[in-house]
């Protein structure tokens, strides 16, 4: 990890330095081996000590600023700052390599595709003609057959009617 200083109005001193570096050995894990900058900026204005750390570290840059009246809290808040910002962003990379699909994978699910089918198809079971017959005749010829539904053409309206049994043990009659 490198480590660049700037103070303005005020010296930073080797006791700033080692507490910076101390606070970023704490957080250093979170970074990995990937090779990290900080630049750490410190500023004093009437009594108030500002602090900003700029951390360059894969392609992103990480920002904190805090403004205290004690040097050392202002450094420290920063570098917490800093934390939260890694573990997140060390975390979004990890879910997003979790989610990738592996190139094996990849290849063995195509292979595995097939064509989905288009929908239900219509099958014509049978044909029969259409006799007209009274409704009662037509529930007696449904009683007789294995079919849950029967299509007659109504001998009073001459209209195509269908008949069916009901759960209940009746009839039911559609008419158009």
């Amino acid at each position: 990890m490198k480590f660049e200083y700037s103070g303005r109005h005020i010296e930073v001193t080797p006791a700033l330095r080692a507490h910076v570096e101390d606070h970023f050995k704490r957080i250093e894990h979170i970074f990995g081996k990937k090779p990290v900058r900080a630049h750490i900026i410190i500023e004093v204005e009437r009594g108030r000590h500002r602090s900003e750390i700029v951390v360059n570290w894969r392609n992103d840059v990480l920002t904190a600023t805090t403004l205290n009246s004690d040097m050392y809290k202002s450094l420290s808040q920063s570098i917490d700052k800093i934390e939260k910002q890694a573990l997140k962003l060390k975390n979004k990379v990890i879910d997003r390599s979790h989610r990738a699909v592996k190139v094996g994978e990849a290849t063995q699910r195509t292979a595995d595709l097939r064509p989905a089918p288009a929908g239900p198809r219509i099958i014509n079971a049978r044909g029969y003609n259409v006799k007209p017959v009274m409704p009662e005749e037509a529930a007696l010829m449904l009683n007789g057959d294995g079919n849950s539904f029967l299509v007659f053409r109504n001998a009073e309206t001459e209209k195509i009617s269908v008949i069916f049994k009901r759960k209940d043990g009746n009839f039911g009659l559609i008419e158009p």
